[in-house]
């Protein structure tokens, strides 16, 4: 699969010699897909593909549209630009078949060098390990355009943000004030790149082309952050305590249900209680990880979580997410349950905070 680099330098190429039968986008990113949508509408437009069809997987539907897309003929005779989208990622069994099948006339009318009257753009969440290898995905990469479009992970945010900013003819202050507008407008709008472009976007409108100074950006940017627990282990795994901190204050702030935080953190403690018990056997890490089927941002940070982590640490850490999930339903912890325990503020959100300075 090309990451969304590659695909747009696909783009211009296409835009000269013409687009492709078919393409797969996937990712989970809302902003970052709908731009490489928006890039390659507006190429096949350039080559006359002006009828447009949305379809839309859901239950009971018919895989023959799609089967049949490339071969009726458009009411007007314009070349047609087809979109299914498929929700879920999953399209069962009949549809499993049907997109073999159609990718297998993909593939002919490639060897044949057909004319591309009908263009098909098919969109998924981001696929994980086990349906990349499934026969139907496999085939879908195999004749069409596939293109992985990957999160912005939270290190790479303040180069994105000022990347954003130089397009439109603005930048921050060279130096460490630069960089801690840059550091202070990610933590404003981390996992919300939707918001994050719209703010952007209003610096843009506020200031003029040129520098903007960290008091610019500071005045102008609201807090727009949006967090989710996935993102709240990765915190604990890096070992960042001031953004798990920031990141337990937005998901209080938000009202998400504490017994699924706790739920998620302790499922998280567990495994690198096992992975330290197997690292002390003697075991290989990077087999365990994969017997357990870690990947993604994961993999690149338990390894480093282990060699901070202690089996003492790890132990204590299990001690506290049970209390907390004692604490979070109501229930009293017993006298004389260990000094650690007994440490455990009464409210557990800042149970939860404490729980951050053991991955430190």
């Amino acid at each position: 699969m090309l990451k969304a680099d590659a695909f747009e330098a696909h783009l211009a190429v296409a835009k000269k010699n013409g687009p492709s039968p078919l393409y797969v986008l996937t990712g989970d990113e809302p902003l970052l897909v709908m731009e490489l949508q928006d890039q390659l509408r507006a190429m096949v437009q350039i080559h006359g593909h002006t009828e447009r069809e949305i379809m839309m997987h859901e239950k009971g539907f018919d895989w023959s549209v799609l089967m049949n897309a490339g071969q009726t003929m458009s009411l007007f005779g314009d070349k047609r630009y087809v979109e299914l989208r498929i929700p879920t990622g999953k399209p069962g069994r009949d549809g499993s078949d049907a997109i073999k099948q159609f990718c297998s006339q993909i593939q002919t009318q490639i060897s044949a060098k057909d004319p591309v009257d009908t263009v098909t753009c098919i969109f998924l969440p981001r696929v994980d390990f086990q349906t990349q290898k499934s026969a139907w995905f496999s085939a879908l990469d195999e004749a069409a355009v596939a293109v992985k479009i990957d999160p912005i992970e939270r290190s790479l945010l303040p180069s994105w943000i000022a990347a954003r900013l130089k397009k439109q003819n603005q930048q921050v202050e060279a130096g460490e004030f630069g960089q801690r507008a840059l550091q202070f407008m990610s933590n404003q709008v981390e996992g919300n790149l939707i918001a994050a472009h719209q703010e952007i976007q209003k610096l843009g409108l506020l200031y003029p082309d040129g520098v903007l100074t960290e008091e610019n950006i500071r005045d102008a940017v609201l807090n727009v952050a949006r967090y989710d627990v996935f993102q709240l282990t990765e915190s604990l795994l890096a070992g960042d305590l001031a953004r798990f901190n920031r990141m337990v204050d937005g998901l209080q702030g938000e009202g998400e249900p504490l017994v699924l935080i706790l739920w998620t953190v302790t499922e998280e403690v567990r495994l690198l209680n096992r992975l330290r018990q197997g690292l002390d056997r003697g075991d290989n890490l990077q087999m365990m990880m994969k017997m357990n089927r870690i990947w993604g941002n994961k993999e690149r940070l338990i390894p480093q979580a282990m060699q901070r982590l202690s089996t003492d640490r790890l132990q204590k850490a299990l001690l506290v997410v049970g209390g907390l999930d004692k604490q979070s339903k109501g229930l009293q912890l017993n006298k004389g349950s260990g000094p650690i325990l007994e440490k455990l503020p009464s409210d557990p959100w800042d149970g939860l905070r404490m729980l951050g300075r053991l991955f430190v």
